[in-house]
């Protein structure tokens, strides 16, 4: 016996969401069938007025309902340190920690030429832009520590190096392949403290 259309249809919805597999597609599928009306309509609404109202930091790239996120409009963050992440879940995986008063730049990626992801897809020139008055005087490069993350942050180096401007990796600690997300607040703090300058 085949689904109803319209329940087939939310399930192959939720199967495209990264991390849903068909299974849970169907259990989230017949939960929101079983719930109340009140309790999916909350959700469809959540969807909606969060796509709506989402935007991105005009100066670092982090998700905003502003023109600058509230770490960017924050006049008490320290302006000369910039931590450069992948995406913006990586902001609060660093925030979580409580060790880094700084800002951020959100590169929206990483460098990836199996997937055709280059530096012109990834907000590299948007950072340079930023490092090019005195106020910065050091870019952490918080990347994944995976292929890519790697791969992004040599690259980094290279260019912000020449500048004079301290560039500078979190230590091991982060298992490699991994994600920042997935970090403990304690592993990513010390990885933060324990940073190291980047050879040119």
């Amino acid at each position: 016996m085949a689904y109803t259309k319209s329940l087939q249809a939310m399930i192959d919805e939720f199967s495209k969401l990264p991390g849903i597999g068909p299974k849970s597609a169907q259990r989230i599928a017949f939960y929101l069938l079983r719930a109340d009306a009140g309790e999916s309509e909350r959700l469809a609404k959540a969807i909606t007025v969060a796509k709506a109202s989402s935007r991105w930091c005009k100066q670092c790239y982090n998700l905003c309902e502003d023109d600058l996120c509230d770490i960017c409009a924050d006049p008490g963050r320290d302006q000369s340190v910039i931590c450069v992440v992948e995406e913006p879940k990586d902001v609060v995986a660093v925030e979580r920690t409580r060790e880094f008063r700084g800002l951020y730049h959100v590169l929206q990626g990483s460098l990836n030429p199996i997937e055709g992801i280059g530096p012109d897809q990834i907000k590299i020139k948007e950072l340079l832009g930023r490092l090019t008055d005195a106020t910065v005087t050091e870019v952490i490069i918080c990347t994944n520590p995976n292929i890519e993350g790697e791969a992004t942050s040599m690259y980094l180096a290279r260019l912000i190096s020449p500048s004079g401007i301290t560039v500078s990796r979190i230590a091991s600690g982060l298992p490699v392949g991994g994600d920042l997300e997935y970090a403990d607040e304690l592993t990513l703090g010390r990885a933060l403290e324990g940073r190291r300058e980047m050879a040119q």
